[in-house]
């Protein structure tokens, strides 16, 4: 489990598909199992407030989005207007994502990543860029999950999963590549 804070009353914990499997959930358990996904968000939310030194208190709006590429990404923001007592009042909505949505910082770590995967011929794919961050949208079927997890795990090397969509990025960003970006950007970054 991965915590990220941004802003005094906002935090996001990232989630993997393997932190779940060690806390003894499984992707189902969260959709198919209110009780357990319950509890869950409450360990999750008790351990964040305990590294990140917050008292949840008060009305608690929760995102969470299911990742196709890793885990889970929950945004939790703390609203505390109108609190009179100590309770903890909770909003969930679950999102899920079909799209393998990764998001780099710079375009030298798509350069980078680009050049690796050129090697491991991965080819359908597109890069586009939004407010100064480069996103990857890898359209890889790969039916062998060891080797989904490991292209995974090479892209998360370079890049964090995102859960911005191509809709978003087709509208509103600019496309760099589409369809076959890892090979546009190798050769024109040699």
């Amino acid at each position: 489990m991965r915590l990220e804070r941004i802003s005094v009353n906002q935090f996001k914990i990232f989630l993997t598909y393997d932190d779940l499997n060690e806390r003894g959930y499984s992707k189902e358990d969260l959709w198919n199992n209110l009780p357990r996904a319950n509890q869950l968000l409450q360990d999750m939310l008790y351990e964040a407030s305990e590294e990140l030194e917050m008292d949840l208190d008060g009305r608690l709006m929760v995102r969470v989005h299911m990742l196709q590429a890793q885990g889970m990404i929950i945004v939790v923001t703390q609203n505390q207007t109108d609190v009179e007592e100590e309770y903890i009042e909770l909003k969930v909505t679950m999102d899920e994502s079909k799209e393998m949505m990764f998001v780099f910082q710079s375009f030298e770590e798509v350069v980078e990543l680009s050049h690796l995967l050129f090697n491991k011929h991965v080819t359908h794919n597109s890069i586009y860029s939004y407010d100064d961050l480069y996103y990857l949208l890898v359209n890889e079927h790969i039916e062998d999950e060891k080797k989904r997890e490991d292209l995974i795990s090479i892209i998360s090397e370079y890049a964090s999963p995102s859960t911005m969509t191509s809709s978003v990025l087709k509208e509103y960003g600019a496309v760099i590549a589409e369809n076959n970006a890892v090979e546009v950007i190798t050769n024109y970054f040699n």
